[in-house]
């Protein structure tokens, strides 16, 4: 359970362990498939952020985590097109924490999935999302974790504002981010974050960086999921 292994991991101050040499892309995967019980919470989201040259303008920022999700399956934590969409791959478990930004102005949810699925299926799933441009439709979001008595507890459906899914290919995981506005204010036209990113974009999300929160700061977990592999996999036990 997430309690026991990644809560529980980082208040005992555990390190990562692996479970296969070399440094192949098969034991990459597979070293990837156990890190959600195997790395301490504050090792995959950490408790700040830095993220340089992630916002709008290549200016910086810095997130700080408000709420760690408790361990849970996918079950509510996506649109249910979003959900039929990932079922293939199936849900091993989700872990999820939402941040904040500097000014508390946004509020950021950021997830990673792991799946029970084999490099062929993660492939597969890549490329309809590829194809099929899943990734930037509004009836395929994530769905945000708003942790009551903290700045994002009216974070919820129609206050997402821009969002983004990444599906791996060299680990069984699925990492995603969905942000909005710390005021619970709603939104008409949440937008993608691919799209809230570009310069030319005018709309709300795009304007406040939304779309930069909620890139910038799923690209920051992802490199840190990335480099654990690798140190799993360099390092076995």
């Amino acid at each position: 359970m997430l309690g026991l292994g990644l809560i529980g991991g980082a208040a005992a101050g555990s390190w990562l362990t692996g479970d296969g040499g070399g440094d192949t892309g098969t034991d990459h995967f597979t070293t990837a498939a156990a890190l959600w019980h195997n790395v301490p919470v504050d090792q995959l989201f950490p408790p700040t952020v830095q993220g340089t040259g992630a916002g709008p303008g290549g200016a910086d920022r810095t997130w700080t985590r408000i709420a760690v999700a408790p361990d849970s399956g996918c079950a509510h934590a996506f649109d249910p097109l979003l959900q039929k969409v990932l079922a293939p791959v199936g849900c091993r478990r989700l872990l999820r924490a939402t941040y904040t930004d500097a000014t508390q102005s946004y509020v950021t949810t950021v997830g990673l999935l792991f799946t029970d699925a084999d490099p062929a299926a993660m492939s597969a799933l890549a490329a309809r999302f590829r194809t099929e441009h899943l990734d930037r439709r509004t009836d395929l979001m994530p769905r945000p974790y708003a942790a009551a008595g903290t700045v994002a507890a009216g974070f919820g459906d129609k206050q997402r504002a821009s969002w983004t899914v990444s599906v791996l290919t060299n680990a069984p995981v699925v990492g995603f981010a969905v942000s909005g506005w710390a005021d619970g204010r709603e939104v008409d036209a949440p937008q993608p974050a691919a799209d809230a990113v570009d310069p030319s974009a005018t709309t709300a999300p795009a304007q406040a960086g939304l779309g930069n929160e909620a890139q910038g700061l799923a690209d920051r977990i992802e490199r840190r999921l990335r480099r654990h592999i690798g140190t799993a996999t360099e390092n076995p036990s």
